[in-house]
């Protein structure tokens, strides 16, 4: 069978390698892709994903199986519903239960109606409002805009100043509306569920690394790498969170005619008080899918397959050892961007031990140049996550170019080294 994947990065590159991997796919076509998964054999097609009509004539032309969808921008404009309209499957949540990521006010009411625990907010319309709110936070804060960020629309104020600045940048910016909620104390981790007919089939966890620079330093990006598992949360705490959050959430979208099919991920944090919500995402998270999809022993394409067929999963996992993921960003991101500028060749990346997923680059002359932020994640599983982190760093020593930074010290928070 052939298979479509929407979207242009890092995830969906190792979402159609993965779905690659099966002996049942003939070719996997990623739309619009990008240049970089040429290294696979990935079949790019330059269509955009706001073109609904298009990549719905294309899967009909090369009478695709079915359609995943990788980032939340096409997921919260409604594709799902137009590919189902036309009578295609797809894997994804229709528009309306996409809000739960597009709509941040949404989420906290859906938290609320589930009786999920979550950080106590606000929201404000005004930048006047916000800014009197101000007057009576305890500091950390964390101040959100609403609506979808690419992962940058969170900021944690340490004081009046920064907290002042952050709002008045956010509505500047045209941010709607923003949330001012309290700081919460503990360990982080993601954890994302295949979600198909109310149930839920969680995957193992990850922990991101969102900040730019080393020691948790800079401002929140997208993610700037990932580690699957993670030794410090334990089979009861992920337990915990199935039960009193990613099941109670499934549950109560079905009881608001609002059902939720796709990838449902939690940012979730393990507090002194028990497992809570930093955030919801409806889809893959990246870098997480970087390091979590290639633990998977079986067979993607089959299991997305049985999803759509209303049938219960197969899933194998790797039981031991762990997989790292590190971002390699163009200089500045992700407050600035940069003129592009020429990468490694493929053949070079191709030579690395380390498995390559390609973001934002192009092509040009053909030569691979940069075109954004996070370029690609160099990944590596090991038995340990010293010998898979001395792999990976090594790798992009050799690959490194004075107009590219990435942290040096990913998976630094686990205790098991």
């Amino acid at each position: 069978m052939d298979l479509l994947v929407i979207g242009s990065g890092a995830r969906e590159h190792t979402i159609a390698r993965v779905l690659q991997q099966s002996s049942t796919v003939a070719t996997v076509y990623c739309l619009p892709g990008n240049p970089g998964m040429q290294l696979d054999g990935i079949q790019t097609v330059a269509i955009e994903m706001t073109d609904f009509a298009a990549m719905i004539a294309f899967a009909q032309a090369k009478k695709v199986a079915y359609t995943i969808v990788g980032p939340e921008q096409p997921l919260v404009a409604g594709v799902v519903d137009a590919f189902q309209d036309a009578g295609l499957a797809i894997f994804g949540p229709r528009k309306a239960a996409a809000a739960l990521e597009g709509s941040k006010t949404f989420a906290k009411e859906i938290m609320a109606a589930a009786h999920v625990p979550t950080a106590a907010y606000q929201a404000y319309q005004t930048v006047q409002a916000a800014l009197d709110a101000l007057d009576d936070v305890r500091y950390p804060v964390v101040i959100k805009a609403d609506g979808l960020a690419a992962g940058k629309g969170v900021v944690i104020a340490q004081n009046d100043v920064s907290a002042r600045q952050t709002v008045q940048a956010f509505f500047e910016q045209g941010v709607p509306q923003l949330l001012i909620e309290d700081y919460l104390e503990g360990e982080e981790f993601s954890l994302m569920a295949l979600v198909a007919n109310n149930r839920v089939y969680p995957l193992p966890v990850a922990q991101d690394h969102k900040r730019a620079f080393d020691g948790d330093r800079g401002p929140n990006t997208g993610g700037m790498g990932a580690y699957c598992p993670v030794p410090q949360i334990s089979d009861q705490c992920v337990a915990e969170a199935v039960t009193t959050i990613l099941e109670p959430i499934v549950a109560t979208m079905a009881e608001r005619q609002t059902p939720f099919t796709g990838v449902l991920y939690a940012g979730l944090i393990a507090t002194q008080h028990g497992v809570k919500v930093i955030e919801f995402n409806v889809r893959f998270g990246d870098p997480e899918t970087q390091v979590v999809l290639p633990r998977m022993t079986g067979d993607w394409a089959q299991v997305f397959a049985q999803l759509l067929k209303g049938e219960t999963p197969t899933l194998q996992w790797q039981l031991s050892g762990i997989t790292l993921g590190v971002v390699v960003a163009s200089d500045g991101y992700p407050t600035q961007s940069t003129t592009p500028f020429v990468l490694p060749t493929l053949q070079q990346f191709a030579k690395r031990n380390s498995t390559f997923s390609f973001a934002s680059v192009a092509e040009q002359a053909n030569q691979l140049v940069s075109a954004g932020g996070r370029l690609y994640t160099a990944s590596y599983s090991a038995e340990t996550l010293g010998r898979a982190s001395q792999q990976v760093y090594r790798d992009l020593a050799q690959l490194a170019l004075p107009t590219t930074f990435y942290r040096q010290d990913i998976g630094f928070r686990t205790q098991v080294k």
